[in-house]
């Protein structure tokens, strides 16, 4: 949710941003209108309770007709006040409702555009040199490691079972994730995965999003497509003890509908419905998420390394933004099958927003609340076991483990075909 006071001071600059993103201009000056009419409707209702609290202390004092006239100018006044109460309620609706319509504000820097229009900040690691490489879902079957086959036989399409070697290796690769994450100073969070719509709303899934959340209309509630959304909710309608950023890692299922994917991605466990996610999450002073921003890309980039993973990194465009997202890079790894990079961890820095909606704050240096700024960033997910096995892949079907996961996995150093 955007700030009113800089909508007032300078929507010019909302209106820049908007175009970045390649949104309707338009929505900024419903707000402006919206904004401006609530104001209105306040100042009107507060004036006619003034009218109506004089009227109150003269009615006591007067006598005879002159005090009919006083009780019946009271009468006439409470209808009023009625309704411009009422009209208090309609302005404030229509200024939520134009507020919920309008993304984040753009960071400064970030690259405009759409999806295809990412910049390239740097690239890591050597591109295994592979013949013919084979794809997860072949190597996987081969390991008895993932079994999309039984998946859509119980479940449907982009489902599937990771068995044996396949489950040991995302739970070594999660709770190693975790670890990364500890060792930071994250807290550690399993939290639900159902919500109520007041927590999805606020972190801004239920906008141009809402397509991918499932709802479970008999119980008002819905699945997370990221652990991201309990862990804002954390702390809704609180006011934090800030020193420096409160740092929580949630691991979690995660629950996308994949809705508008028709054809994309259907051979293997790279698109589905559900995987596991841990995911750091950040509460701190506005000031400090830029450099909070980059702190969670720098911890997603260590893991890669330890992975032994080769990857890039991406500035995604204003245009590809969430809703809540201010700014958002990218962790791409190679997949050899693909002669490509797919994304495997995503940050983003949502500022204000999510927080401002949800209500949380913190006491500055004097003592007043402030809204505090959120950022999230994946830590490790199924996806990963994607590149996992492509590159790490040898001649003999088998697949090396990287040595930051071998304690996870026994100490074995090899996934070996069954």
């Amino acid at each position: 949710m955007i700030d009113l006071r800089l909508l007032r001071e300078d929507p010019e600059l909302l209106r820049a941003s908007q175009r970045k993103r390649g949104e309707p201009v338009e929505r900024v000056d419903e707000l402006v209108a919206a904004d401006e009419a609530r104001r209105s409707a306040v100042s009107s209702f507060e004036a006619l309770r003034a009218e109506q609290k004089q009227l109150g202390r003269l009615v006591p004092k007067a006598a005879g007709e002159e005090k009919a006239a006083l009780l019946a100018k009271t009468k006439e006044l409470a209808e009023k006040v009625k309704r411009a109460e009422a009209a208090v309620g309609e302005a404030e609706a229509a200024l939520r409702a134009a507020q919920l319509a309008l993304p984040n504000l753009v960071e400064e820097g970030a690259p405009a555009g759409g999806e295809d229009d990412y910049v390239v900040l740097r690239e890591v690691g050597e591109k295994p040199s592979i013949a013919a490489p084979k794809d997860h879902l072949e190597l996987g079957e081969a390991l008895r490691a993932i079994d999309m086959e039984r998946g859509a036989k119980v479940s449907g399409a982009r489902f599937y079972y990771l068995t044996g070697q396949g489950a040991l290796l995302q739970l070594a690769l999660l709770q190693y994730g975790l670890s990364v994450a500890v060792e930071a100073g994250f807290t550690p969070m399993i939290p639900p995965v159902l919500v109520k719509p007041e927590t999805m709303e606020g972190t801004g899934f239920l906008g141009a999003h809402a397509s991918e959340i499932y709802h479970l209309p008999a119980d008002d509630l819905y699945l997370v497509g990221t652990s991201e959304v309990p862990l804002a909710g954390y702390h809704k309608d609180e006011i934090l003890n800030l020193t420096g950023p409160q740092r929580y890692a949630g691991w979690s299922s995660c629950f996308r509908r994949e809705a508008g994917s028709y054809g994309k991605d259907t051979r293997g466990i790279i698109r589905v419905h559900q995987f596991d996610k841990v995911e750091m999450f950040s509460f701190c002073p506005p000031e400090q998420a830029h450099e909070e921003h980059l702190r969670l890309l720098a911890i997603e980039e260590e893991l890669l390394g330890k992975l032994e993973l080769a990857y890039r990194v991406i500035d995604v465009a204003a245009g590809d933004l969430g809703s809540s997202a201010a700014r958002k890079y990218d962790c791409e790894a190679w997949i050899p099958s693909q002669g490509k990079y797919r994304e495997v961890t995503s940050t983003s820095n949502c500022t204000t927003f999510q927080a401002r909606r949800l209500n949380v704050r913190y006491r500055d240096a004097e003592g007043r609340p402030q809204t505090t700024a959120t950022l999230n960033g994946t830590l490790a997910t199924t996806r990963m076991i994607v590149a996992l096995l492509e590159q790490h892949q040898q001649p003999d079907g088998t697949v090396k483990i990287p040595k930051a996961l071998q304690a996870f996995l026994g100490g074995r150093d090899v996934l070996e075909p069954a």
